[in-house]
This record gives C-alpha cells, structure tokens and sequence, in this order.
C-alpha cells in the first residue's frame, strides 16, 4: 500500500516538476533535460539505474527497468512525458510554472498533463524500495521528451534507435484514463483508454495566376484554396463504429438504463446525457481547418495560398480518410501529410484492462469504469512500433465540477491534492498484480 511518505512526495514532485520550465513550442523549441534528471534522480534513490539519451542536446528521454518475480512473464512499459504545451502567465490566476499548492490544489502547467503521472510513478516506485516490493513481471519506466511535438525527440527515438531497452515489453499504460467523470446526475465515470484515433495533419497548398488585385482572376489561389477549406470544415463524416467504441457505447448504455442500438448511434448519444461526451469524437474520422496563410499586400494576389488541417481518423479509417480528402480537395489544391501516425486499438476483454478496472474500483467502489478510445494521440503510438499494446491508465479522483478535459492545454491547469493520492494509491495496487 502506498505509504504517507508516497502520499508526501507524490505532491511534491508534481510541484517540483511543474517549476522545471519544458515548454514545447515546436520545431525543437524546448529543453527537457532537467526534469529529466531530476526523475533520474529519484529513480536511482529508489534503487532503479536511469539510462539517459538524447537524439538531440538537451531533449532527453529517462529509462529503467525493474526486475519482476516471475521471470517467464511478459514486461509492462509505464511512461509519461516530461515536456508540456505553452502557457501565457498573464492569462493565469497563479504564475504557470509556480507549482504553488493553494487550498488543496497543486497549480502550473503540466499539473494534468502529464507531470502528475510522471510524479505518481517516482512516488510509488520509491514506496517500493522502502517496502521491498517487486511486481509480478518486469516493469519498463519511460520518461520521455517531445510527446507534445513530432514526438521524434522522444518515444520515436526510443523506439527506433533503442528498442533494446523494451525487450519483452507487450503492453505498456500512459496518458490518458482512469479519471473520474461527473455527468451531472450523480454517477462517477471512470473512463480507461483502450484506443486512439489516428494523427494526420495536413498541408494544403492552393496555386494559382498571381496578378493585380483589381483586375478579374479566374485562378486565384486564394479562392481554391477558401473553397477546399470550407468542404473539409462542413462536411459530415459518415459513423464508423470501432470495437473500442462499440464497448464503451454498450456498456454506457447498461449504465443508464437505455437500448444499446448500434445502428441508431446519434440517437444513443442524445440518451447519454454529458457521458456522450466521452465518445462523441470517436465515432466518425474529422478534419478541422485550423491555419491559413496566404499573400503578402492587399492589392496582390497570391500564386500561393497555404492551409492546415487537423485530422484524426479511426482505426481501419486512413484509407477513407485520404479518398476523402482527395475529393474535398478537389483538383486545384494539393494536400500532403504534414505529420502522420497511426490509429491504435487495444483489447478491452484483455487481463490487463480488468486489472487496472479491479484497482479503480478498489478505491472508488462507486465508480463506473467504462473503456474508451482517446480522440487525440499519446507516445503509445510510437511504443506501438515495437509490437507494444498501450492503455491510457494515469488515475485521478476529481471532484463535482472539476472538468479534468477541459485542462488539459488550458489556462489555470491544476490537480487537486487528493486525486494525486488517490492516483498514487490505485497505481500501487494496479502495478503490483498488473
């Protein structure tokens, strides 16, 4: 059981760790290396040797392995990343990189995601060495830099360059899951990540007859490109139901008492209530305009017009996704993949999941645990290059009205004291049998 001490530190280094500046501003803008010797450190106070590398100077990723007690079973990866999303201090009611602990509440960027998970792992692992507790199966502990970005400075690297610290690692937890949901009428939902949409963002280029601005252009580029933005923004993606998705639909609608029609899911949603919420993004692929660029004078226009778009799509829904796209398009703009990863999905039928159900449930018996599939991407998909099934498992117990989705990336980030217990305690008992 996690001890007082666990319980002590757990805060601490939540604050510790929001108070190391690594904000990713993309294009390689950030500097992971001291929160990650900070975790280095207390892993080898624990007893844990850190290996620390780096694809580039100063974005560095942390890696140990604890040997388990059943050596003929299978290695479990646990990682969290150490670098977090900009944050605009005047925009905050407390400095984003304080760490201040205010009324219960640890407070600064990265508070949810994800330096308290990183903060949990060191605490339970460190109540470990005190205790003398070895887990089952050997556990893989990742701190990685870049998860923010591209990604290609942290578990890409990792898992392209130094598989061989994974060796028999088939599943791994990470962000996001476990954490408590409140519809509004009383019920705690427990949702547990058992997918991912897949990540395309995309580049469009639109070309054009540059020429003067008051004269009549029938190949504006600008034009092309404001019409392909506008199709892709508008248009309704067809439902595509995911095995993940199927399961937190049914079991959602066992929770509230409605038929679980498959075949009328708009319908099943509106039955839902605020829980819809946790699915509603992952029933169909998106595509959302989200950056123009085009031009350089008023009275000139452009050979050129640029757009970003932020796509996701489903498992099994890439290929959908590009024909789409190519017809949105349409044959004066150009598209291409600005950045791609791929969809995930992971069983929830698995010992695994019922594990990491049976330890939420031990410490929030009224709670509801539900699988779900996450509508943005995580380091599992790098680690999913090496054959590595991954859940989102980062537990918090959060009270009425604490919107723990609304904050991540958002201003005022925070995390109550006693989620972070709560969240040390659950780990504990999960890693323990996972």
């Amino acid at each position: 059981m996690a001890d007082a001490q666990a319980r002590d530190e757990v805060v601490r280094f939540t604050s510790d760790l929001i108070r190391i500046d690594t904000t990713n501003r993309g294009g390689g803008d950030c500097r992971e290396r001291p929160a990650a010797e900070y975790a280095a450190a207390q892993l080898a106070e624990a007893g844990i040797e850190p290996t620390l590398l780096e694809r580039t100077p100063g974005r560095t990723n942390v890696v140990g392995r604890i040997e388990g007690t059943d050596p003929a079973a299978d290695a479990l990866l646990v990682h969290g990343h150490l670098d977090v999303v900009p944050a605009e201090a005047a925009d905050w009611s407390v400095h984003p990189f304080s760490g201040e602990v205010r009324d219960g509440v640890v407070w600064g960027r990265g508070a949810v995601d994800m330096k308290n998970m990183d903060a949990m792992i060191l605490a339970v692992l460190r109540a470990w060495a005190r205790q003398g507790v070895r887990p089952r199966r050997d556990l893989v502990i990742a701190f990685t830099a870049d998860e923010e970005a591209s990604a290609e400075d942290g578990s890409g690297f990792l898992a392209d360059r130094h598989p061989g610290l994974f060796e028999g690692c088939t599943e791994a937890i990470g962000e996001s899951g476990a954490f408590t949901f409140h519809d509004g009428a009383g019920r705690e939902i427990y949702p547990i990540a058992a997918g991912e949409r897949g990540t395309g963002w995309l580049k469009l280029t639109a070309r054009g007859r540059a020429g003067h601005g008051s004269k009549v252009n029938r190949e504006n580029a600008v034009t092309r490109l404001a019409a392909a933005v506008t199709r892709i923004g508008e248009y309704e993606w067809p439902l595509r139901l995911t095995p993940t998705v199927s399961a937190a639909l049914t079991e959602l609608a066992a929770l509230y008492g409605v038929d679980a029609d498959l075949h009328d899911v708009d319908a099943l949603l509106a039955k839902l209530g605020p829980a819809a919420s946790l699915v509603e993004a992952t029933v169909r692929n998106s595509a959302n305009p989200t950056m123009l660029g085009a031009g350089y004078k008023i009275n000139v226009i452009p050979g050129e017009a640029v757009a970003h778009i932020d796509g996701r799509y489903l498992p099994g829904g890439e290929d959908e996704f590009r024909t789409t796209l190519d017809q949105l398009t349409g044959p004066d703009v150009d598209w291409e993949f600005h950045h791609r990863e791929v969809a995930l999905q992971a069983p929830v039928d698995a010992p695994l999941f019922a594990r990491m159900r049976a330890a939420v449930e031990e410490f929030a018996p009224e709670g509801h645990v539900v699988p779900y599939c996450m509508s943005g991407g995580t380091d599992a998909k790098q680690f999913s290059r090496l054959g590595i099934t991954g859940y989102g498992f980062a537990p918090l117990k959060l009270p009425e009205g604490f919107d723990h989705q609304a904050l991540f990336h958002g201003v005022d980030e925070r995390v109550p004291v006693e989620a972070l217990h709560f969240g040390v305690r659950v780990l504990d008992r999960f890693l323990r049998t996972a």
